[in-house]
This record gives C-alpha cells, sequence and structure tokens, in this order.
C-alpha cells in the first residue's frame, strides 16, 4: 500500500493558531517521513540517495521550515500592527480621543509658561512649580499612549513601552546629573529611584488595592523571573563594594602618611574597567530577558505568557480585550504623540532639575538624603499626582455612586520599573559616561547598597506567593519611611566622593587638604 508522507493536509485549527501549529505539522511530516524509511512507496526524503544525501535534505528542511516560521512571526506582527481587517482609527477621530483622554490635559498650557520662566530667568520656585504642574498632563499621556501601543503590538510590547515611558523623567534627570558630574549625586539618585519603586509605590498600590479585598493576584511565572533579575541587578552593585570593602580602607585626607590605599587614580581606574564590563554584561541579562517574555521557547511560544494556564484571569481578561476591541488612537499617531511628550518631557524634567537647587543651597540637607529621597521623589511626583487624582476620583464614585468591583489583579509595575532602572538605565549612563569622559563607576557608597539588598529581600520576600494584601504594602511603606529616616543623618563615605569626582582623584585631595587648612586658619 503506497503513502505519502511528505503531503500533510491543513487542518482548521492550523489557521487559527498559527506558528505554532505550524512546528505541529513539521513533526507530522518528520514523524512519517522516519516511519516510511526506505519502505514507502511513495515520495520521501528518505526514499532515495545514500545516507549524505538523505542528511542534507532533512537539513534543507529544516531550514526551509525555521525560514518559514520566521516570515510567518513577522507576517503576524505586522498584520496587528496595521490591524489587518479590523476597523482603522482615522486621524481626527485619533487627535479628538488624545484631547479628551483626560481632564488632566489642561495643565499642558503651563508647558510654555513654565519654559518661558526658565528662559527669562524668574524666581526658581516658580519654575519649579510651572515644571512639575507641566509633567503631570505629560506622564497621563505616557500612560494613555502605553496602552492605546499596546493594541498594535501587544501585551508585551505594551508593557515594555509603559514602563520605559514612566522611566523617562527620571532617566532624563540621571543624564542632567551626569553632564553636570554631580557623580556621587547620581549615584544616590540612582539608587533612590530604585528603592522608591520597588518600596514606595508598589507599596502604597497595595494598600489601597488591598483595602476592600483579603488578597490580589501576581503573575507567578513573571514574579519569579523578575526575582531572578532583580537579585542580580543588586548584586551586581554588591560585588564592587565588597571588592572595595576588602582592600585597605585606612584612610583619612588630612595626613601626611602616604596611605596611597584605596584612593588613587589606579584604583579607580581598576573600577572603571569592571563598570564597564559589569554594565554590559547587565544589559545582555536585560535584553535577553527581554526576548524570552516575548517568544518563550516551546511548541506554544505563539501564546502569550499573559495567557498561561499559572495566570490571573484578571489579566487573561485584559489580554483578550486587547485582541477584541478597538483602539481610541491611530498607530502611526500615537508613535507621534509619544515622541513629540518625551522632547517636551525631556527639557521640562531639566528645567524642574535646575529650580530645585535652591532647596540644596538654602536648606543645608545632607547630599545622600537629597539624592535618595528628594529628587527621586520629586522626578516620580507628577506620576504621584496623577494616582491621587485617579484614587481621590474613585473614592467620590465609590462614596456617591455604585461602588466598582475591587480588582484582584495587584498592580506592580513599579517593580519592573526598578528592574529596567537597574538592568538597562543604570549600565546605559556607565557606558554614557564612558562616551563623554566622565568616570562614573558601580562603586557605590557602603550604606546605600545594604539599603538597596534590603529592599530587594522584603520585595522578593513579598511577592514570592504570587500574592499580595495591603498588610504588606503598609510593612514596605514602612520599610521606605526607616530608610528616609536614617539616610537625614548620614553623611556619606568619603571614600566614595573623592573615587566620584570628574577630576584626578590626586587633585580632589589636594583640593581638600588645601580647604580643610584655610577652613583651620
Amino acid at each position: 500500500m503506497s503513502t505519502t508522507p511528505t503531503i500533510v493536509e491543513s487542518h482548521p485549527d492550523d489557521v487559527d493558531n498559527g506558528t505554532s501549529n505550524t512546528r505541529h505539522r513539521h513533526v507530522r511530516v518528520l514523524d512519517e517521513e522516519k516511519a516510511v524509511g526506505h519502505s514507502g512507496d511513495g515520495p520521501s526524503i528518505q526514499s532515495s540517495g545514500t545516507e549524505s544525501q538523505r542528511r542534507r535534505r532533512l537539513h534543507e528542511f529544516s531550514q526551509h521550515f525555521h525560514l518559514q516560521e520566521g516570515q510567518e512571526g513577522l507576517v503576524k506582527f505586522w498584520d496587528q500592527f496595521t490591524r489587518k481587517g479590523k476597523r482603522k482609527i482615522g486621524f481626527v477621530e485619533s487627535l479628538r480621543a488624545i484631547v479628551f483622554s483626560s481632564w488632566l490635559n489642561i495643565f499642558l498650557i503651563l508647558i510654555p509658561i513654565a519654559w518661558v520662566s526658565y528662559f527669562l530667568h524668574w524666581p526658581p520656585r516658580a519654575t519649579f512649580t510651572l515644571s512639575f504642574f507641566a509633567i503631570i498632563p505629560l506622564e497621563q499621556l505616557f500612560d494613555y499612549g502605553g496602552d492605546q501601543m499596546a493594541y498594535y503590538l501587544g501585551k508585551d510590547l505594551g508593557d515594555l513601552i509603559v514602563v520605559t515611558l514612566n522611566n523617562a523623567v527620571e532617566a532624563t534627570l540621571a543624564i542632567i546629573l551626569l553632564e553636570k558630574c554631580e557623580l556621587r549625586l547620581l549615584k544616590s539618585t540612582i539608587v533612590g529611584v530604585v528603592i522608591l519603586h520597588l518600596l514606595l509605590v508598589p507599596g502604597t498600590a497595595f494598600v489601597t488595592g488591598g483595602a476592600r479585598i483579603i488578597q490580589q493576584d501576581l503573575h507567578p511565572h513573571l514574579t519569579q523571573l523578575n526575582h531572578s533579575l532583580l537579585t542580580l541587578g543588586v548584586l551586581s552593585l554588591l560585588i564592587p563594594t565588597a571588592y572595595f570593602a576588602a582592600l585597605n580602607t585606612s584612610f583619612s585626607p588630612n595626613t601626611n602618611v602616604p596611605a596611597v590605599s584605596v584612593v588613587t587614580d589606579e584604583v579607580r581606574a581598576n573600577f572603571l574597567k569592571m563598570s564597564r564590563g559589569l554594565a554590559v554584561l547587565l544589559l545582555v541579562v536585560y535584553i535577553c530577558s527581554r526576548i524570552y517574555l516575548h517568544n518563550p521557547p516551546g511548541e506554544d511560544n505563539a501564546l502569550n505568557l499573559h495567557l498561561a494556564p499559572l495566570a490571573p484571569e484578571a489579566l487573561k481578561d485584559k489580554v483578550k480585550k486587547l485582541r477584541s476591541e478597538d483602539p481610541e488612537v491611530n498607530q502611526w499617531v500615537c508613535i507621534v504623540m509619544l515622541a513629540i511628550c518625551i522632547g517636551l518631557m525631556a527639557a521640562t524634567a531639566e528645567w524642574l532639575v535646575k529650580s530645585i537647587e535652591f532647596v540644596r543651597e538654602e536648606s543645608g540637607i545632607e547630599l545622600e538624603w537629597f539624592g535618595l529621597i528628594l529628587l527621586p521623589i520629586v522626578s516620580f511626583a507628577a506620576d504621584g499626582a496623577v494616582a491621587v487624582v485617579y484614587f481621590v476620583r474613585y473614592m467620590i464614585r465609590h462614596f456617591f455612586h455604585e461602588p466598582s468591583p475591587p480588582t484582584t489583579l495587584a498592580k506592580a509595575e513599579a517593580i519592573d520599573l526598578s528592574i529596567q532602572f537597574v538592568l538597562f538605565w543604570m549600565p546605559f549612563f556607565v557606558l554614557l559616561g564612558w562616551w563623554e569622559d566622565r568616570p562614573l563607576t558601580l562603586l557605590f557608597d557602603l550604606f546605600e547598597v545594604a539599603i538597596l539588598v534590603g529592599a530587594c529581600f522584603i520585595v522578593n520576600y513579598v511577592t514570592a506567593d504570587s500574592k499580595t494584601n495591603w498588610a504588606e504594602g503598609v510593612a514596605m511603606v514602612t520599610f521606605y519611611a526607616m530608610i528616609a529616616l536614617c539616610a537625614w543623618f548620614y553623611p556619606g563615605q568619603p571614600e566614595i566622593g573623592f573615587l566620584s569626582q570628574c577630576e584626578s582623584v590626586l587633585e580632589a585631595l589636594q583640593n581638600a587638604v588645601v580647604g580643610g587648612s584655610s577652613h583651620g586658619e
């Protein structure tokens, strides 16, 4: 009885399920050909020729399959991005949706006023206030634009865009500090941004979200990956700190003893090489994690991780909503809108940071507290103000209208913000400093690294079971308050200060000695 194993009839499911069923068809073809071998009468890869020829034909077939699979993936992505076969959103309709997306857009009028205040040298308090309120609508437009792009790019890429845009203010702040060569303040601010997004922001979200429900859910699979990424990012700072602590640190800038100890240009050069290597490795890890989340391996890799069996039902419903409902904004209009908002955000954030200098100059607070607490809170304050406004509106609706059912899905995007800041932005700053001849290293203050390790520990412990409640949120906020309290009195580690100067370490030491002598006289 003759067979024709290389011809496989299509099945309706093959059309619906895309790539994964293409793999199933490939497996069925190979299984049939192996079963037939030399005994089949029909055309087969193994029906004629030598063993080497059969191997070559199998290899060519496999290459053709993988090429076809990749082409199908690109076609599928392009079809989703262009919404093939679905209703297209018009230009005017998109602009109307953007304008009326939130009443907070009223504050957009403050953007040109804030710029005028900066260039005409109005009082710093006026520039700071105007810039602060001008950033609020831009933060809201970032969230709105990211949510709209999720309809065209899918949940994974949409979330990545939202996280990246939400880090825009903090990244701009860090780049400004790098340009001004405030390296010690930059390091404190990096740690401050990370602990803010690890403790205060998700902690308050867990408190408000879990106030009316016994517990909320997180995606177990993504939570486990986040634990690994977050721990790796924190340990990458612990390694240089431990290396520095292992050296002889008997140091005093005012002594005549040639304690050429560890505060030298040679030591800093070694830490620069070490930091740049670590930065490249961290970027590789972050890129690999994004590839894994977007295209996980296995026969069902065409399926989104958010639709995996362990995913919370509320998250599955959100993904299904993205696939079934229409967006409000055209994808090209949304991209242009986001690009314009990024430009406006970068400039306005620079005016905001420069105008806040009066706080440090007039209040006399410690540099550590300024970087760890104040600057990160100010950079996040606009987004926090948006959250407060929405929370107040929710409470008004709750008390004066029919109460909405509590959500069972915990809001923990802020933890993703911290992971991106540690694994992507921080290495980026190191490499950018290398490019611009700014000696930024990953050697951080021991106190900063210690609180970062503590924050990583409590976050991983709270989210280990992929469930949260308001009591755990209170614990996270309380730990942040403890850090703020202790940082108020912390003067900073002097060795790190001298190694975080743009001038040579020797010049910094000589200037410190001269300054100390003149101060003593």
